[in-house]
């Protein structure tokens, strides 16, 4: 039996190393490959950091055009993979469709038996434009409208807005968009992505991980805080009544308020000062600064009462409203972004491989118990 006992959680543990991500939690510093979030969500694109994560530098030029050009031409589904978004119910999660359809991309892909290193990029390129697809369609299809097609002259950014609402987005909403996908795209050891490399460690293939890493996204304690923001707001503005009323209310219940505190930051999450002025500006843009205000009231209510911060997921609920965007496909569009640093973790891992098998601290009967024979069972 072990005398070591690990936290709960595995909090605080180191599992593996990686170039990837560096996180100051105490801080509030998030840097991807050494380059700090605000730099990259101030100045660069989804398709730079996309190709930051998975090459280890910032694209020149024709690394960039030649990136986009690929990621452009790998909008493309098997009609077989659209035929199955128009057979499942129009009630079912986008979640569960997501991790269904990104499983059934495997069968039909031309590298599916190959992860060597330059395969695994070939197929990052495909899931990353594929898994933007699969949710813009399926909210298309499930509302009875025409599917869009991609547009090769838009960025990946303005192409989901284009395919989820059939209208060229704005470059304010193209900007915004683009900025949330930069700031969703990777961090660390979460639980989505220590799922997916401990299941590309097995040497499975990355469809395989990155199906799991979307299973674990699902579960409310990873994804789906800024779904539970927004319902909150919904439910404020529908009863009429005072916001910092209502979450006083909820704190006298002991309910939580979605949004707040980080398993890792102390401090403001980083990303959380850029999603925050994004909801102000399209709540400006939009002519509508309703659930700005309120969610500005709840920040500072709570900030006051429980010392929490609002994470990333506080104000990304109000930015996508005024995107347009459904609840239900808050979670699905964490995956948009997500995927690229998944991808990064699944190329790491399957370049320098190794088992990932931990172990655990017993916590059963006393050995040895002795098998008892059932005539002898109480």
């Amino acid at each position: 039996m072990s005398t070591v006992v690990a936290p709960k959680g595995l909090e605080g543990i180191v599992a593996t190393s990686s170039s990837i991500c560096w996180i100051d939690g105490d801080a509030g510093v998030l840097s991807y490959r050494g380059i700090d979030i605000h730099e990259l969500a101030q100045r660069s694109t989804f398709e730079e950091t996309a190709y930051l994560l998975w090459f280890g530098k910032l694209p020149n030029k024709a690394q960039l055009a030649d990136f986009t050009r690929k990621l452009a031409e790998a909008r493309k589904l098997d009609p077989k993979l659209i035929d199955f978004l128009r057979s499942v119910p129009a009630t079912a999660s986008p979640m569960e469709v997501l991790r269904t359809a990104v499983s059934l991309l495997g069968i039909y892909d031309p590298d599916e038996a190959d992860s060597s290193h330059d395969a695994n990029v070939r197929k990052s390129f495909r899931l990353t434009s594929q898994i933007a697809m699969i949710v813009a369609l399926f909210d298309r299809i499930r509302k009875d409208k025409t599917v869009v097609e991609a547009d090769p002259s838009l960025s990946h950014a303005a192409n989901f807005l284009w395919m989820l609402n059939g209208e060229k987005p704005s470059e304010t909403a193209t900007r915004t968009f683009d900025i949330a996908l930069i700031l969703h795209a990777e961090h660390e050891l979460n639980a989505s992505t220590f799922a997916a490399r401990v299941i590309a460690a097995t040497l499975a293939d990355i469809h395989s991980a990155i199906t799991g890493a979307i299973g674990a996204l699902k579960g409310p304690l990873h994804g789906g805080a800024n779904e539970a923001t927004m319902r909150l707001l919904y439910a404020i503005d529908k009863a009429g009544v005072d916001p910092v009323a209502h979450v006083k209310q909820m704190f006298a219940e002991k309910k939580k308020i979605s949004g707040f505190g980080h398993r890792v930051y102390h401090t403001e999450d980083p990303r959380a000062t850029h999603l925050r002025r994004m909801s102000e500006e399209l709540s400006k843009t939009a002519g509508n600064m309703k659930w700005f205000e309120m969610s500005r009231e709840i920040e500072n209510f709570v900030k006051q009462e429980k010392k929490l911060n609002a994470n990333v997921d506080f104000y990304s609920a109000s930015a996508y409203t005024l995107l347009g965007i459904d609840i239900d496909l808050f979670t699905p569009i964490f995956a948009v972004s997500r995927i690229a640093g998944w991808a990064a973790h699944v190329i790491e891992q399957h370049d320098d491989n190794r088992l990932i098998r931990p172990r655990a601290d017993y916590v059963g009967p006393t050995y040895p118990i002795h098998y008892t024979p059932i005539a002898e069972r109480a």
